[in-house]
């Protein structure tokens, strides 16, 4: 079925109203935030001025460390995420390393934690005065002070490196998974060693999937608030984000906070923009073929002595970056006072009852993310289907359009979502959602619609056109067609849109953390107020709950998705 004209025309109104209602959507919860962002940058006393906008960047001198800090952080962040995820991708696919496939579950784990709860947990571990490692090293083996410091910008990068390495990860083990191994074995048979195939002919084959997974990173940490406001504020190293936030909340939203707020951003939107164009360029240039026309399966290479060795470097791997951190977070949440050591007298279930049952700030805090998380969800998945069913069954002209703004959100940084939905819907066009519960939400839908119509559009493509056809030529109507043979269909895919929404919902900080009022927190928010405000073991107590509602949440996920695949 594809929306052109039928049974009297009948057809051809309907489809230029749901692409009228798709696209004003889409125009008011994405584009329209983002357009003002870039308008009130160079707009100064009723006139363009781009010269200023420049003149702010490069002379203030606190707005140009944070730009450079963010080219560093982003730089260091992702050469290391690059390493470590070529390297571990190419151990589970192109090697007989024991227990493959639990090892790439495993690296996929720091996908769904949220790396803001992870810096938070090194910061108890690394901070130089009280980190527990330090502690142990300067009271059992006499250092006169700290060893570690997490507060630098090799910390941050680290702690980035643990979370987002597996963006390089994934891509590369699918490119390792359909190369051809043709090259490759040619190469051992005329004597070529482990090291040297892999140097000379594998990696230069997946290279393009290594800087697509690169590139991704850097876009990520470009935008990233979490782990600088946790480990980089305290010792005055800005990113753009951070400073946004900062210049923002310092002034009470002021007209100047705000528009250096919007060059700040549309700093972070043309760096998205080049970034995504370099992504797109690399995938498209086609020079490396590597996936023949035959079936076949990839080599797999012998580590013979390193077997057992590497083995065992992944599991301290994940120990150490993954479950360490985790177990932290849970025993700190367990204390009476941050400090004490971790006995049974001092671990109890107090502060855990405490959050969930008795303080209101975090009840408010896990009430509002679940219903945040829950509306975004619902709206946007409705939305996201009715969108993609333009996109991917109408034909229809003007659907180019909604592909764009579906997916700008995807490339735009939550900072910039969050400030565009400020100038939006702050009184200024004659709706005021400042401070109210309602401008989240309208962020959430924006950062989350992308997901949406991913999940939609995939789900939608599977079904033929024949089968509404067939319904049409039987005398149903185009809103018959869609509820009876459409909507069930794709039930699946909608579900997938509403999980893969609700769940980076729950522990979102990065819009949430520029929007919320006193009653507005939600569990990223109230995690990382209260530990700024000194309450450390509060703070991680309800980082636990929220890790335990993630992985609920996953797993849930994960059994829907393998039922709906058989």
């Amino acid at each position: 079925m594809n929306g052109t004209v039928k049974n009297g025309g009948s057809s051809f109104g309907v489809a230029q109203i749901i692409l009228f209602i798709s696209i004003a959507i889409l125009v008011i919860v994405v584009a329209f935030p983002v357009l003002l962002i870039f308008f009130n940058a160079v707009w100064v006393e009723d006139h363009f001025e781009f010269a200023n906008a420049l003149k702010v960047l490069w002379e203030e001198e606190e707005i140009f460390q944070a730009l450079i800090n963010s080219l560093i952080i982003a730089g260091g962040t992702t050469v290391g995420s690059t390493i470590v995820g070529t390297f571990f991708a190419w151990l589970v696919t192109r090697t007989d390393l024991p227990y493959k496939s639990f090892m790439k579950s495993m690296f996929l784990v720091p996908f769904m934690l949220p790396s803001f709860i992870g810096a938070l947990a090194w910061k108890m571990l690394l901070s130089p005065n009280a980190g527990f490692i330090n502690r142990f090293f300067i009271e059992n083996f006499g250092f006169d002070g700290p060893i570690f410091n997490i507060y630098t910008y090799y910390g941050i990068s680290a702690v980035e490196v643990m979370y987002l390495f597996p963006f390089v990860f994934i891509q590369v083990c699918g490119a390792l998974e359909r190369m051809d191994p043709t090259l490759e074995e040619s190469a051992r048979i005329s004597g070529a060693g482990l090291f040297t195939i892999t140097r000379k002919i594998t990696i230069p084959l997946v290279l393009p999937s290594i800087l697509s997974g690169a590139l991704l990173i850097m876009l990520y940490s470009m935008a990233h608030f979490g782990t600088v406001a946790v480990l980089g504020i305290e010792n005055g190293i800005y990113n753009i984000p951070t400073l946004i936030y900062e210049r923002i909340h310092q002034s009470g939203g002021s007209f100047a906070s705000i528009r250096t707020g919007t060059i700040l951003a549309t700093v972070l939107v043309i760096s998205a923009a080049l970034i995504i164009w370099a992504q797109r360029k690399i995938l498209g240039s086609g020079h490396y073929q590597i996936i023949g026309g035959k079936s076949f399966r990839p080599m797999e290479l012998k580590l013979r002595g390193l077997r057992w060795p590497l083995l065992i470097f992944c599991f301290l791997y994940i120990g150490f970056t993954i479950i360490l951190p985790t177990v932290v977070i849970f025993l700190v949440g367990g204390l009476s006072t941050y400090g004490l050591p971790f006995t049974p007298e001092n671990l109890s279930l107090d502060n855990y009852k405490f959050i969930l049952f008795e303080y209101q700030v975090t009840k408010d805090a896990i009430f509002n993310s679940v219903w945040l998380g829950f509306v975004a969800a619902i709206i946007t998945m409705f939305a996201g289907v009715m969108i993609s069913y333009v996109i991917v069954k109408m034909k229809v002209r003007g659907k180019g359009i909604l592909e764009f703004l579906g997916m700008l959100p995807f490339s735009v940084p939550g900072s910039v979502i969050a400030l565009g939905v400020i100038l939006a819907w702050s009184g200024q066009f004659g709706i005021n959602l400042y401070n109210t519960v309602w401008i989240i939400l309208v962020a959430y839908i924006a950062r989350y619609m992308a997901f949406s119509l991913k999940a939609n559009s995939a789900a939608l493509e599977q079904v033929h056109d024949s089968l509404v056809e067939a319904a049409r030529s039987c005398g149903a109507t185009m809103w018959q067609s869609l509820r009876d043979i459409v909507i069930p269909l794709v039930r699946p895919g909608m579900f997938a849109a509403f999980f893969l929404i609700f769940l980076p919902a729950l522990r979102e900080l990065t819009v949430s953390i520029m929007l919320y009022a006193p009653t507005t927190r939600t569990i990223g928010v109230a995690i990382y107020t209260l530990n700024e405000d000194g309450e450390t073991v509060i703070s991680a107590a309800l980082a636990g709950i929220a890790l335990i509602l993630i992985v609920v949440g996953q797993t849930i996920i994960n059994k829907m998705t393998k039922k709906a695949g058989e």
